[in-house]
């Protein structure tokens, strides 16, 4: 007898990515086996991200894709899951015929009994934020993953008017403290030495009626033997303390990278946003934290053809890309989404003048990563395998400060998730190509 298997496709954050490792042992507890072929699954799952409008698009092309594997064989399910699905609910049930069942964001693990009321003949839609939290930690399929994943809150409470993840993720709720350093620990005897703390609104995490806030999990997350590098993703800028700023100079563990998405360099487009913060103390940030960790290497997101925003307000989000030279930034243009309010707003920006403001944004980026990448040419770096790349023999990995380096794998290639010394030969725009080394000792200057 053929064994059955599953296929998920995950697009999104890192929170997706948690998700679908949850799901994922879910059905290998069924016996079900993970495959990279969709035409070879007996269950599809396709975890969506909403954030922008494209994405959502793309969903349902995928989703059209997939329904020739149900005519081959009708017993396949197919299921949608993420953040589309608990925007869409029932409507994606009459949108795709073909379709099985609707999973969202807080009701992953209930995918074992949605799967047994679809094979009842019933067509679920499991969605809403009624039962969020505990989950069980060893039930989550790691398996080839290269670092240990920690939800430490879900859902969001802030009020960004372009911003749909209040509708898709929920409201905000923080798990308790001994239940992430429980996983934590669970993850470090596991076998992986790099630890990922997840949130929305990560540094926004307290502890349920107690006092500890973000700084005091650091510290003790930090703290565990065995954490040899630490990270946490994505940050909201008001909600940074110098408490929390402090655990970049304590904790040699805590890796000297920050996501810190500032979306506008333009105080006006910023109270537009809703974001709760100016440019000036978006500077005083980074330059508190750098001071903290000058060998930080700080990303963030930003967002042009919001609506209103003036070719005045652009060129400051050019000066700040410009002054503040990220290590990277993830550049957008504006996309409408449902139930938000920037689409009531007045004076649209024309898609024309969107992409061109884009494309200048990149423009400005790009030499400020080379000559930033460049500085670590001669180094030598711990680099966290992740894979193997596109060229033949080529692994790559990702230093301290979160670059990406290819290197050869040589007669005995390095097994994903562990550490290996590499020596930086060249740098790209985008990434580092170094040849690997015996030594192991942990550096990354800026």
């Amino acid at each position: 007898m053929r064994p059955r298997r599953f296929f998920v496709e995950t697009w999104g954050c890192q929170m997706n990515e948690l998700d679908s490792q949850r799901m994922a042992g879910q059905l290998m507890e069924q016996g079900l086996l993970p495959t990279r072929e969709a035409s070879e699954a007996d269950v599809i799952l396709l975890n969506s991200c909403s954030v922008r409008d494209k994405a959502e698009h793309k969903v349902y092309s995928r989703l059209g894709q997939y329904r020739q594997f149900k005519r081959e064989r009708d017993d396949v399910l197919i299921g949608l899951c993420g953040c589309v699905a608990e925007q869409e609910g029932r409507r994606a049930l009459d949108r795709v015929p073909d379709l099985d069942f609707v999973l969202g964001t807080a009701r992953v693990g209930e995918l074992t009994e949605v799967i047994a009321r679809r094979r009842a003949g019933e067509r679920p839609v499991a969605t809403g934020f009624t039962d969020r939290g505990h989950y069980a930690i060893d039930a989550i399929s790691r398996h080839g993953e290269y670092k240990g994943m920690v939800t430490l809150i879900e859902g969001c409470d802030k009020k960004c008017t372009f911003c749909i993840v209040p509708r898709t993720r929920g409201p905000e709720i923080s798990r308790p403290l001994r239940e992430v350093l429980h996983e934590v620990r669970h993850l470090v005897d596991y076998g992986f030495r790099e630890i990922e703390l997840l949130g929305q609104t990560v540094n926004h995490w307290r502890e349920p009626g107690g006092k500890e806030d973000f700084a005091d999990l650091l510290d003790a997350v930090a703290r565990i033997d065995g954490v040899e590098r630490l990270r946490f993703v994505t940050s909201y800028p008001r909600d940074f303390t110098p408490r929390m700023v402090d655990q970049f100079a304590v904790h040699d563990n805590l890796c000297p990278y920050l996501h810190l998405p500032v979306q506008s360099g333009s105080n006006r487009i910023l109270r537009l946003m809703g974001r709760g913060y100016t440019v000036e103390t978006y500077r005083e940030l980074v330059a508190s934290l750098r001071e903290a960790r000058p060998e930080l290497a700080l990303s963030t997101d930003l967002i042009v053809g919001f609506p209103g925003e003036t070719e005045e307000d652009f060129q400051a989000t050019k000066k700040m890309a410009a002054d503040l030279r990220f290590s990277s930034f993830y550049a957008f243009k504006y996309s409408p989404r449902p139930g938000t309010a920037a689409p009531h707003l007045p004076d649209p920006v024309d898609d024309v003048t969107a992409s061109r403001r884009l494309q200048e944004l990149f423009a400005l980026q790009e030499p400020i990563q080379q000559e930033l990448n460049e500085r670590l040419v001669g180094t030598e770096q711990d680099v966290l395998v992740t894979g193997w790349g596109k060229e033949p023999g080529v692994q790559s990995g990702r230093t301290v400060c979160h670059r990406v380096v290819h290197f050869a794998s040589g007669e005995h290639p390095v097994t994903t998730g562990e550490i290996t010394r590499v020596a930086i030969d060249r740098a790209l725009p985008h990434s580092l190509l170094g040849s690997r080394l015996d030594a192991h000792r942990q550096a990354c200057a800026q």
